[in-house]
């Protein structure tokens, strides 16, 4: 009852924002009016659509990392009602986001709503507007959620349908205003963390205040996990709305035009709700861990609930009214395209010093350093050791996403060929060598602490749950990883597929993500210092290496080869006045890709080289630990038998011998043949054996040392 009182509020205070603000809109970009059904019907349907977003994600977060689930892997009873009521708002998701598609194409072409659901209008208009081509995505996403919400039992694929409502976001964002005009590169990756942050924090309150009102167990627990990731979605939040609003308005525009007013109330809404939310909340936690009743939490949420969907109303009245940059002067070409100007060609000076930070792989990169570097405190502060050449292959780790994407070599990635397969090169070949050599896995295993058996699964449990789970371990396949590895860079520049996502600034967000991931699961069972699901013998690892760089070198001679240029269309719209020959830059690209894969080669050789020295040493220093704890029992029985063999060798000897010794002297002579045959093996080492105790002899040395 809450959640429909706070979407129709949400829904109200849309409409009534956008008859306030947007009466303008079309007037202001030229286009026709569509009616009052469109015009306040589209922001209400908005409403509708992300009001089940939001409850769907919420849902499915708390079911996944809130709610414990057994030790079995199986949702509890809890954990299931959440996943049924995501489910239910999935639906009301898929409804409003298949109802915005003939709303946004009446909106875009000022029609009516009736006038638009021609089956062959409906669809030339789905082919040809992105924004509408985005929600019909996006709905077909969110059928497949709906569907998983009915179908599953587990945590495992609790987790995968909370991936894929996630997923469902993407698209949408991806459009808008945030995507077109100058900058929309900022814009769009600023948005990302602005609206998941929004999403995680609305929908996870929600859910929270379901699961208490239903009476479920482990509240305490349940509301400490929601309020930490309440304050990250938080911080998100509002370090992304600055970002997003500074790309639209200048600080004289917050206060001159209706789109700065918008901006302003929606931060003002927003600070508030973070800082008398995250005061609230550590109470409740607080009162709800002495033992206090639910009622507190209840109250606190029904309030906070309420102000947040009308925060979401005002949203949407933003996303309704034309930004002050829209209605200035047009950028440029190549800003239009790509969201800024390269009014220069990508010499050295330009790759290495004139970069743009990019939002989501630059901060990522630094996060990830970041958090590397605090496991590895937590880890010596309580006394314990970590390797210093594993924090600094994992601070090379980020730094090479870091120059990838955030240098010179990102900034001219999306526009340059040969740039963009140096930065393709970077992510999928240099650093995940380097990620993987730091056993970023096993850190975590050691910093985070298990659950017990009389505690609910924790970040250790979840960690471990994947790792055993038969995604990854089919993943790991040495001939599913092979193939991914090498596959993509076929399947990506020859099948056209790459021409396709040139235009577009989620699909480069998409291709680097792919690059790295594809990356780690190749390098990860080969020289990873994590345990791999599928353990590879060292030949095997080899030859794994060997198998992919035959495919790699071809991959790069086509290219050198090719007379038919990969892009040529989008590079030649960007009208760069330096780039003329984009069949010899290509060439370059190509001449790059077969080059660069002797390096992390090289890489990849030198630490399984030193990986096996190393697994020797630690079999050798085993065995002496062994003879040093059980007397060298195994080398008093191998003289043993050398003693016997011996008197055997003498006697039979003795007997057969031309004076006819008795035996009893031929086997006194047989004991001290056997006696002097293993004096000289102890002596001299002559046999198989010396260099056991030669090493027993310097492991009782070694452990002295450690000792002293």
């Amino acid at each position: 009852m809450l959640v429909v009182t706070a979407g129709v509020l949400a829904a109200l205070v849309a409409a009534a924002l956008t008859a306030l603000s947007g009466s303008d809109a079309y007037a202001l970009l030229g286009l026709p009016d569509p009616g009052p059904v469109t015009k306040y019907g589209l922001p209400v349907v908005r409403v509708l659509a992300e009001t089940g977003a939001v409850v769907c994600i919420g849902s499915l977060l708390l079911a996944s990392f809130g709610i414990p689930a057994q030790r079995g892997g199986s949702l509890t009873a809890d954990g299931y009602a959440a996943v049924r009521t995501a489910g239910w708002a999935a639906a009301v998701w898929f409804a409003g986001a298949a109802l915005m598609v003939p709303f946004l194409a009446a909106d875009a072409t000022g029609r009516g709503v009736s006038e638009v659901l021609s089956a062959d209008v409906l669809f030339g208009l789905l082919d040809a507007l992105e924004e509408v081509k985005a929600w019909g995505l996006s709905a077909l996403i969110v059928f497949v959620v709906a569907l998983l919400c009915r179908i599953v039992l587990s945590w495992g694929w609790t987790t995968v349908a909370f991936g894929a409502a996630l997923l469902g976001l993407f698209p949408v964002i991806a459009t808008g205003h945030s995507a077109s005009g100058g900058a929309h590169d900022m814009a769009t990756n600023s948005l990302l963390f602005h609206l998941f942050g929004a999403t995680l924090w609305v929908g996870g309150l929600v859910a929270l205040l379901a699961h208490g009102a239903r009476g479920g167990a482990h509240l305490p627990l349940v509301a400490r996990r929601f309020s930490r990731i309440a304050l990250a979605a938080w911080i998100a939040m509002a370090l992304s709305g600055v970002v997003n609003s500074l790309v639209r308005v200048t600080p004289e525009q917050l206060v001159t035009t209706t789109y700065g007013v918008l901006v302003l109330v929606k931060v003002v809404a927003l600070v508030a709700l973070g800082a008398f939310g995250y005061a609230q909340r550590s109470k409740v936690v607080q009162r709800l861990a002495g033992g206090a009743g639910r009622g507190a939490l209840l109250r606190l949420g029904a309030v906070e609930v309420l102000t947040m969907f009308a925060t979401i109303g005002v949203a949407v009245a933003l996303g309704r009214t034309p930004p002050p940059a829209e209605s200035g002067p047009t950028p440029g070409r190549t800003e239009l395209l790509i969201g800024y100007p390269l009014p220069e060609p990508p010499d050295a000076l330009n790759l290495l010093f004139t970069g743009r930070f990019d939002l989501v792989w630059g901060t990522l990169a630094l996060a990830l350093a970041v958090f590397y570097l605090l496991g590895v405190r937590r880890l010596r502060a309580r006394g314990d050791a970590w390797p210093v050449g594993r924090t600094a292959a994992w601070l090379l780790g980020c730094l090479t996403i870091l120059a990838a994407t955030s240098s010179g070599i990102g900034r001219y990635a999306p526009a340059v060929f040969s740039v963009h397969m140096g930065q393709h090169m970077l992510l999928s070949m240099l650093a995940p060598v380097f990620l993987v050599l730091a056993g970023p896995t096993s850190l975590a295993l050691r910093v985070f602490k298990p659950a017990g058996k009389e505690h609910p699964p924790g970040a250790r449990e979840w960690l471990l749950a994947f790792l055993h789970s038969p995604i990854t371990r089919v993943l790991t396949n040495p001939f599913v990883a092979l193939g991914l590895f090498v596959g993509s860079f076929y399947a990506l520049y020859f099948s056209g597929l790459f021409d396709l996502a040139l235009p577009q600034h989620w699909a480069h967000i998409a291709m680097n993500a792919h690059f790295l991931l594809v990356g780690y699961v190749f390098y990860w069972p080969v020289i990873g210092i994590d345990p791999a699901p599928r353990q590879l013998p060292s030949m095997g690892k080899l030859g794994l290496v060997f198998a992919s760089m035959p495919f790699h070198a071809f991959f790069g001679v086509v290219l050198m080869m090719s007379q038919n240029v990969i892009g040529e269309n989008f590079y030649r719209s960007l009208d760069l006045p330096w780039m003329t020959d984009l069949l010899a830059d290509q060439q370059l690209g190509g001449g790059l890709a077969w080059a660069s894969g002797e390096v992390p080669l090289v890489v990849v050789m030198l630490a399984l080289l030193i990986q096996w020295s190393r697994a020797d040493y630690r079999a050798a220093r085993r065995i002496d630990r062994k003879a040093d704890a059980d007397g060298e029992a195994d080398l008093a029985a191998y003289n043993e038998m050398l003693r016997r063999l011996a008197g055997n060798d003498g006697s039979a000897a003795g007997g057969s011998g031309a004076g006819g010794s008795s035996a009893e002297d031929s086997g006194a002579a047989g004991s001290g043949a056997a006696d002097s045959g293993a004096g000289d093996v102890r002596a001299t080492g002559s046999s198989a054996e010396a260099p056991g105790e030669e090493g027993a002899r310097e492991d009782s040395s070694a452990g002295t040392d450690r000792g002293n």
